[in-house]
């Protein structure tokens, strides 16, 4: 059973809680989408792979979010980032972090770097969203829709079975954390992983934030699809250029994926080992032709895999 916790910011905002306590170690920082919460798969994963790597963990709903006080009206990315902020503060405090955003999170992600400079090292974007309130809703809202917001200070937009109430402070403040014209001069590992068919928010959003580091440890890694709900999943090289504890990451991601959602996934990776860690059967090509097939223990015992790639002293941990 997952064990929520609050923290009270002032007399009348409470906000809703995971952790997973470690008094010096590097926490994961995890921070959801908008109009989003703590209940879904993502952030039971994390949690899952921090205890099991001896790592911190903090995310949090932010006000109008979940269980969290508050309305969803009165919010916006200022008030966020500042909640964030807060919690990363109070219980975070002086460890390393490595924030992980999910959509609208990966923006909340990048306003931290202003407060939390010296202890951020590393940064995982998943469909990153940012500046989507001008780019993505604003700037296609028709123009019936941007008089009914100026109007009424609100308009309900419907999105596939949901209804998001959009006001007009929202987009304006929006405006006003412009942060893709920004540069971050850090040296931290920066890997951003976006779905190719993703409707909701183009995969340039994910290159434009790896624009903004100046750091050459980063990565996009395109989850290739040709519907916007697979039944199968290629993923070219996820594992290429990356450090062990993304790595690690990405592995559980992908597992995770697979048994959640019923399919299929196809990895091409020269990284054999986080390759074969994973996947229930794997296969040597070269020349374009099948060389060697079976589970991975046994690949790596076949004569012929071990003359055309893993030679006689290869081992899986």
């Amino acid at each position: 059973m997952t064990k929520f916790k609050y923290l009270k910011l002032t007399k009348t905002k409470r906000i809703r809680y995971l952790t997973n306590f470690k008094k010096k170690n590097t926490y994961l920082v995890f921070l959801h989408g908008f109009k989003s919460d703590l209940e879904g798969q993502k952030p039971k994963i994390f949690l899952r792979f921090a205890k099991k790597n001896n790592l911190g963990f903090l995310a949090l709903e932010y006000s109008g979010h979940g269980k969290s006080s508050g309305k969803f009206i009165d919010g916006n990315i200022t008030k966020w980032t500042n909640e964030t902020y807060q919690l990363i503060r109070k219980i975070v405090k002086k460890n390393n972090i490595i924030l992980i955003g999910s959509s609208m999170g990966s923006w909340i992600s990048l306003n931290q770097f202003k407060y939390f400079k010296k202890q951020i090292v590393g940064f995982l974007g998943i469909g990153s969203a940012p500046e989507f309130l001008e780019h993505l809703m604003w700037k296609k809202f028709t123009k019936k829709i941007k008089l009914e917001i100026i109007k009424n200070g609100i308009y309900p937009l419907k999105y596939g079975d949901y209804t998001y109430p959009i006001t007009h402070q929202l987009i304006k403040d929006g405006k006003q954390n412009k942060v893709l014209n920004k540069k971050i001069n850090q040296n931290v590992n920066v890997t951003m992983v976006h779905g190719s068919k993703d409707e909701s928010v183009p995969v340039i959003y994910s290159k434009k934030i790896l624009k903004m580091f100046k750091s050459k440890k980063k990565k996009l890694v395109i989850a290739l699809s040709l519907l916007s709900k697979p039944k199968i999943l290629l993923l070219d090289e996820p594992f290429s250029a990356l450090d062990v504890l993304t790595i690690k990451m990405l592995q559980e991601l992908i597992v995770s994926l697979q048994q959640d959602n019923n399919i299929t996934i196809c990895i091409c990776d020269h990284i054999a080992t986080s390759l074969l860690q994973i996947v229930d059967t794997a296969m040597i090509l070269s020349n374009g032709k099948i060389i060697a097939q079976d589970t991975p223990s046994n690949l790596i015992k076949d004569i012929d895999a071990k003359n055309a790639y893993f030679g006689d002293n290869f081992k899986i941990n």
